[in-house]
């Protein structure tokens, strides 16, 4: 049986992205953002790396119907109570699995977190690594460094921002 053609996949660290935006004072839409980045990139396949807080159900489902592919890590609470999911090392487990596994024609990865410089520069040595989608401003030296193309989702505000009605 043939392994299937590699493929053009964003990954997108969920709470660095969501926290980042927030910070910045606005709301991003998730279809739309999923379009575009179909429509900018050929992006075929989008993982979104997300804590699993039950309460979020109804957010997880929409994300499902947009075209994402959730992968959930469970989550605990800091002493304030506040949740901590963090995935970053699940999101790179899964990108080199996929990459040794054949599936990644490209990467797209959506953070801003220097905790990835390694992962970034591993994918431009194997010459599969695309662009980095950088949700805060203040994108991390670690990564800016690397000579790598990077936008920042900010300028695409208005294009990417919610519509509240």
């Amino acid at each position: 049986m043939n392994a299937p053609a590699p493929k053009i996949i964003a990954y997108i660290d969920g709470a660095n992205l969501h926290k980042s935006i927030s910070a910045l004072g606005w709301k991003l839409d998730y279809r739309m953002f999923r379009r575009w980045l179909e429509q900018k990139y050929g992006v075929e396949a989008v993982y979104i790396f997300i804590g699993l807080v039950p309460a979020q159900r109804s957010l997880y489902l929409r994300l499902q119907e947009y075209g994402y592919v959730l992968v959930y890590k469970e989550v605990t609470y800091d002493g304030d109570g506040r949740v901590k999911g963090n995935c970053d090392a699940d999101l790179v487990l899964k990108v080199t699995q996929d990459y040794y596994e054949g599936r990644i024609a490209q990467a797209i990865l959506v953070a801003s977190d220097g905790d990835y410089s390694s992962l970034v520069a591993f994918l431009k040595e194997k010459r599969v690594f695309r662009t980095l989608l950088s949700p805060s401003n203040n994108c991390s030296f670690l990564l800016r460094k690397l000579n790598i193309p990077i936008v920042y989702l900010n300028m695409l505000r208005g294009k990417l921002e919610k519509k509240i009605s």
